[in-house]
């Protein structure tokens, strides 16, 4: 048992240094969060959406400033939480008039938001804050956009719900499709953007995106389909990246967003989004553009 424990003591003296750089980033201190309770945070993060990463260079990709402040506003910090209310308050309003479309709607789901976030509720005798699920993997202002559109589709939901199945009968469709839910997605000017963004692009590129992001083909492979040298797929995959970034804040903006709004909205964690990106990436048109290299359309080569 001695060499185990031995093992463990040494690896976390050895992590400590990074602990201390990550703590005095995150500003934790600030927000009266101790070394120990932020460690502690951190470790539970990471164990949770580590993914087997080495733990200094996932702790080196989170949002550290973000994290902390969300702690410790779920922890009920008077300081963190005036930060926060400076910070986000109007932040709220402005994105939940976005989704809804009209300003008395829009106030109203932002406080109720607001009131998740605060923590109104009370379990085991504690105080119960959405921000304690927020793990810094993407911004905070991404995150509580991410927040703002599910509660609208649950808000949605539970209207759906509040129609009797006498109403639907009398209106004669008791038999009808069920009706199509919203896709709970970051923010919905978000997958708008994005979607147009990709349809923009021409069909060779989209299934080069498709091929490599969706279906994991190595560039090698998408290369012999196309009949070009694997570093022409590597540089066209940098490039469609960087142009489809710019792209989607170009039709951000386009959409009323500042130029701000439009940058923080692009930080929201890909993974934690619900866009169908399979659909926006659609190859309708992908034989005509590979007949013209006389490739046929899904040969992989060999």
């Amino acid at each position: 048992m001695g060499a185990p424990l031995h093992t463990e003591v040494e690896r976390q003296a050895e992590l400590q240094p990074a602990f201390d750089e990550f703590y005095a980033r995150s500003r934790s201190a600030e927000f009266g969060i101790t070394p120990e309770d932020f460690r502690a945070m951190i470790e539970a993060v990471a164990g949770k959406h580590g993914s087997g990463a080495a733990l200094p260079e996932f702790c080196g990709n989170l949002r550290l400033e973000d994290l902390a402040l969300a702690r410790a506003c779920a922890a009920g910090s008077e300081r963190a939480w005036e930060f926060f209310m400076s910070r986000f308050r109007e932040k709220l309003y402005d994105v939940a008039r976005q989704i809804t479309r009209e300003d008395s709607l829009g106030r109203e789901l932002a406080d109720s938001v607001y009131a998740e976030l605060y923590g109104t509720r009370t379990r085991e005798g504690e105080r119960v804050s959405k921000l304690a699920s927020y793990s810094g993997r993407g911004s905070l202002d991404g995150w509580l956009r991410t927040v703002l559109a599910q509660e609208y589709v649950n808000t949605y939901r539970k209207q759906r719900r509040l129609v009797s199945l006498d109403e639907e009968s009398e209106e004669g469709v008791q038999y009808a499709a069920p009706h199509a839910e919203p896709a709970p997605v970051a923010d919905p000017m978000l997958g708008r953007a994005t979607h147009d963004a990709l349809r923009g692009l021409e069909a060779e590129e989209r299934f080069v995106l498709a091929s490599y992001f969706l279906d994991g083909r190595t560039l090698a492979e998408i290369a012999r389909s196309l009949s070009v040298h694997e570093s022409t797929i590597s540089r066209k995959v940098e490039k469609l990246t960087k142009s489809l970034r710019k792209q989607i804040t170009k039709n951000l903006i386009g959409y009323g967003m500042s130029r701000r709004q439009a940058e923080e909205a692009l930080d929201a964690d890909v993974r934690d989004l619900g866009m169908d990106l399979r659909s926006s990436l659609a190859q309708d048109s992908v034989p005509s553009a590979f007949s013209k290299k006389g490739v046929k359309a899904g040969e992989r080569g060999t």
